[in-house]
């Protein structure tokens, strides 16, 4: 780990194998959390949207955390505790401290365009779990945008420590380091890495990594070390892949990526279909390029 904070570093969040019945295959998501740590990515983040969280149950949901802890440990996992209902996510965030976690990552309210006052007090409500709370920025998906300013009432009132940042607008960086210079920002789409290293983040919740973990690990601690001659070749390398991790189709992309270098990405939950022929392909050619390069 890189320090006491796990939110630092390298979070995958992982992708959730399903069989072909599409039930969860619990022992191999226990040895893909293992394989991630094995190179080189510092936790993961189990049930975010990525691992599909909305069309599990709740019983499923809870063993996909303690499957997770108990494969590479508590401190290495920062779950998602996303809910409709303020009451539902501290309930999730007391089901990943009961389970040994140490921090949570939570979405603001989406179930409808909140305002202000019902943000803060659904950080609130979920931060009497106990646990450290990393806020999770995507109002492109949520229709709720955590602007640097809110973020910055959030983290003063301590309710969150942390925000991954999914807007895409890098400039934010530079507002939330002047608003709330000890809130830490993390990078939350993967064809920002580069630059929201540059501007200062402490890490990075990653989709590609559950295909890609080494040359991402590898582009990662380039570019948050300096490294700009060695980032820079590295995300020219992969950028036509982590773009995908900001398409409407992330999941299914992501999963077919696994599969294309001999991990088991599976398929996905209904709503969620099959990417259509022209987008696989284009997964599948950029994926096998990289491949190629000797990058996975």
């Amino acid at each position: 780990m890189t320090d006491h904070r796990p939110w630092h570093g390298v979070l995958v969040a992982t992708a959730l194998p399903l069989r072909h019945d599409l039930s969860v295959d619990y022992d191999r998501y226990a040895e893909h959390c293992a394989w991630l740590v094995e190179n080189g990515c510092d936790g993961v983040v189990p049930n975010g949207s990525l691992g599909e969280y909305q069309v599990l149950t709740p019983e499923e949901r809870a063993r996909v955390v303690e499957t997770a802890v108990a494969a590479i440990g508590g401190q290495r996992v920062v779950p998602g505790v996303a809910a409709y209902g303020s009451a539902e996510a501290r309930r999730w965030a007391e089901q990943a401290r009961d389970a040994g976690c140490r921090a949570v990552m939570l979405l603001p309210p989406n179930a409808y365009r909140a305002d202000e006052r019902s943000i803060l007090a659904h950080y609130a409500e979920a931060a009497r779990a106990g646990l450290p709370i990393v806020a999770y920025n995507n109002p492109i998906d949520t229709k709720v945008d955590l602007v640097p300013e809110l973020l910055a009432k959030l983290h003063g009132e301590g309710h969150v420590q942390a925000v991954k940042e999914f807007s895409g607008d890098v400039r934010r960086a530079y507002r939330i380091a002047e608003l709330a210079p000890e809130l830490d920002l993390l990078i939350g789409a993967d064809d920002v890495l580069l630059e929201l290293a540059i501007a200062g983040a402490k890490g990075w919740v990653a989709g590609y990594p559950n295909a890609l973990p080494a040359a991402s690990v590898e582009l990662y601690h380039a570019a948050v070390d300096g490294d700009l001659a060695t980032a820079r070749h590295l995300y020219r390398q992969l950028h036509p892949l982590l773009r995908w991790d900001s398409q409407t189709e992330f999941v299914q992309a992501i999963k077919l990526s696994m599969d294309v270098v001999g991990r088991y990405g599976g398929p996905v939950r209904p709503p969620r279909m099959p990417l259509p022929p022209e987008r696989e392909a284009a997964v599948r050619a950029a994926t096998e390029k990289v491949v190629a390069a000797g990058l996975a």
